[in-house]
């Protein structure tokens, strides 16, 4: 079978990091959830009060882009990918709410998603890669062999994502993956967006066995 890139859209909480690690790792490929990368930005700017109350200070923020080093490692021992800012492990952190809820002015940013892609798209020249996140197959990949489009219904999003937070309420929850979905594909720098040359998979209803080998049977194809 030959190399491919898989690029994987959708919307937040939808389980695309789930299922593009379950694919990387089935075919031995190399996984970045660029959501992570987004997100290792937004705590960067939050704890630098780059980003504060909402606004940011976008003539600091170009000054410390350079200084903020992202990476992801592979920790054997815990079988899961690990993100790192600036050599430090920063997982739990990202996905707190603190991060959610401030992380789509980020993503707003030019300098900071021509930063990112550049990273993203130099990654995959080689091929054999498995990439998540919200323009992949628009922008990033737009010649990637298999793009996969992943949702589900807002309510069921929000119970899982639900699941995931301690001692936050569900009404939160499910107004800041509003926000976000609203932020995501109305925002002037590469919106989210279903390309027409992607395969729609709402996983509502579908177990992750289902989907996994719904999704394998797609690769398989598209790698043959």
């Amino acid at each position: 079978m030959k190399k491919i890139n898989i690029a994987i859209d959708g919307h937040s909480s939808c389980g695309k990091s789930t299922i593009a690690k379950q694919i990387a790792q089935h075919f031995g490929y190399i996984y970045i959830d660029t959501g992570a990368m987004y997100r290792a930005v937004c705590l960067f700017c939050l704890n630098n009060e780059i980003l504060v109350d909402g606004k940011i200070d976008e003539v600091m923020l170009a000054e410390k882009l350079d200084s903020i080093h992202i990476s992801f490692s592979f920790n054997n021992q815990l079988n899961k990918s690990e993100t790192f800012l600036n050599g430090e492990i920063i997982d739990d952190e990202i996905r707190g709410i603190w991060v959610s809820e401030n992380v789509s002015n980020i993503s707003r940013v030019k300098i900071v998603r021509e930063k990112l892609i550049f990273i993203q798209r130099t990654i995959g020249v080689d091929k054999g890669v498995v990439m998540d996140g919200r323009d992949i197959g628009s922008v990033v990949f737009p010649n990637a062999e298999l793009k996969l489009f992943i949702t589900a219904s807002i309510k069921e999003r929000a119970r899982r994502r639900h699941a995931d937070l301690v001692g936050v309420p569900f009404e939160k929850v499910m107004k800041n993956l509003e926000l976000r979905d609203f932020d995501d594909s109305t925002r002037k720098e590469n919106p989210l967006i279903q390309t027409e040359d992607a395969i729609l998979i709402d996983n509502t209803s579908l177990s992750k066995e289902e989907q996994f080998s719904m999704i394998l049977s797609y690769c398989e194809e598209a790698m043959s």
